[in-house]
Parts: structure tokens; C-alpha cells; sequence
């Protein structure tokens, strides 16, 4: 598996399949790395290998994963949007599919807000977003486990720093997405499919309100993992979503 090195961040990354470019992100909060696909609600590099260009990555910083760069405390939803562009840009690759499970759909609205011109369709699968009972979870979830993991790996970082990263992530903007507004929602004009999911991470209630203000947001069904055939039915209609939106000549 190849990597890709712009300034002090290098990412590991892997491609399978052809065809129009699909940039699919694991989930596991801060730790999406690559190997967690397996554990997955479901693999998106298998099963949308035969219908697209399938590209993924280590997220910065994730633990188990290969991909390096600085504890980005300012902007840090822009400085992974940063990773995901540079490397779609060392690909070649212009327009691209995103799909993003738990943390993924963050990194979603941060790729559409940077970039709309670039993300043709997107997809939310289990969304983390603010929720009122558990307000804090992925606050905690970095600062119990992801934080001091990687401080025992890096010399010199420190846990206020981590804190105050985590900080910008979750609770600068302590509502919705995180990342973006309602208000950009609301102006969002790139075609989302959200999956709802119902976790104390997953909030309901973010993706719930992201599929009631977004004008072009449509939602799978809800429960839509437990039942296998609704499930099968649940992929087959992000297949058909993301075909829907490919370019007439990357579709011919």
C-alpha cells in the first residue's frame, strides 16, 4: 500500500476497482484507519470495488494506522479536509464520490463546504453530530483513549495540546455536525444520502435534522442495519445514489 507525503503529513492509502473515483473513510473516531474495515457495518472497498475507483486512507494521527502529521489544534476539521484533497490532487482526481462512516460525516461537510465543486455526492453512513443526552462522547472518547495513546508515541505532545484540539473539534461548535453550520446546511446544494444510526457517538438527532434542512439531502431507511435484507436493499440504494450523480461521460 502506497503513500503520499506533502510537507510534515504523510498518508497511506490504497485503491481497488475502476471507474469514477469513490474516497471511502472507515469509521472508529480519530483511529479510522484503514484495517478497520472488516469491523464495519459494512466494507465499502469490497463492495463497491466492481462499480467504482475505490480510494481510502489512514486518517492523521490514528492510532494503529501509518499516516503522520502535526495535532492540527487550529482548524483541525479543515486540516484533515486538507489530507483528503491532497491526495485525491496527487492522484489526479478533480471530481470524486465521498462516503464517511461515524466521523465521516464530518469529514463529509468539511469536504463539500471546502471543496463543492470537486464532491459530485456524498455519503453519511452512521454520522457522528452533537447529541443532547451525550454531549461529550467523542470528546471523551479522544481524551480517555485516543489522547494518551498517542502521547506515549510522541515525545513532546502533550495532553493539553490534545485537549485543546479536541476542544476545537467537538465543543467550539457544540451542535449539529460540529463542523459546519445549520446554516451552511441549509445552503448546501451537493446531493447527500444520510444513514442514520442511533449511538451515543451516532447521534440520531444530527442526522435526522442534516436530512430535514439540507435542500438535496435524501435518507435511507431507518433501522437499516439490522434486518439483512433490508440492509442489502440499504447498499444497493447508496449504489444506486452514487450512479445517479456520475458524470455522463465517466458513466458511458
Amino acid at each position: 500500500m502506497p503513500f503520499f507525503t506533502k510537507g510534515d503529513v504523510t498518508i497511506h492509502y490504497e485503491e481497488v476497482g475502476s471507474g469514477f473515483p469513490l474516497l471511502a473513510t472507515p469509521g472508529g473516531g480519530l483511529n479510522s484507519v484503514m484495517g478497520g474495515w472488516p469491523g464495519q457495518v459494512f466494507n465499502a472497498m469490497e463492495v463497491f470495488k466492481d462499480d467504482f475507483r475505490c480510494i481510502t486512507m489512514d486518517q492523521r494521527n490514528a492510532i494503529g494506522g501509518q499516516s503522520t502529521g502535526p495535532v492540527q489544534v487550529e482548524d483541525p476539521w479543515g486540516a484533515f479536509a486538507d489530507d483528503q484533497l491532497g491526495l485525491l490532487d496527487h492522484l489526479g482526481i478533480n471530481e470524486f464520490f465521498f462516503i464517511g462512516y461515524c466521523i465521516g460525516g464530518p469529514f463529509a461537510m468539511k469536504l463539500v463546504e471546502r471543496a463543492p465543486e470537486r464532491v459530485l455526492a456524498a455519503v453519511l453512513c452512521q454520522p457522528v453530530g452533537h447529541a443532547s443526552a451525550t454531549p461529550d462522547s467523542m470528546y471523551n472518547s479522544g481524551h480517555d483513549s485516543w489522547g494518551p495513546e498517542l502521547c506515549s508515541q510522541r515525545p513532546g505532545l502533550t495532553m493539553e495540546t490534545v485537549d485543546q484540539y479536541l476542544h476545537n473539534l467537538y465543543r467550539v461548535q457544540p451542535d449539529f455536525m460540529y463542523c459546519v453550520s445549520r446554516d451552511f446546511a441549509r445552503s448546501c446544494q451537493t446531493p447527500l444520502l444520510v444513514m442514520p444510526d442511533d449511538t451515543p457517538s451516532h447521534s440520531l438527532e444530527a442526522a435526522m435534522d442534516l436530512i430535514e434542512i439540507a435542500p438535496r439531502a435524501e435518507a435511507t431507511p431507518y433501522p437499516w442495519k439490522e434486518a439483512e435484507d433490508i440492509k442489502a436493499a440499504t447498499i444497493n440504494q447508496v449504489r444506486d445514489f452514487l450512479k445517479s450523480h456520475q458524470p455522463v461521460k465517466a458513466a458511458g
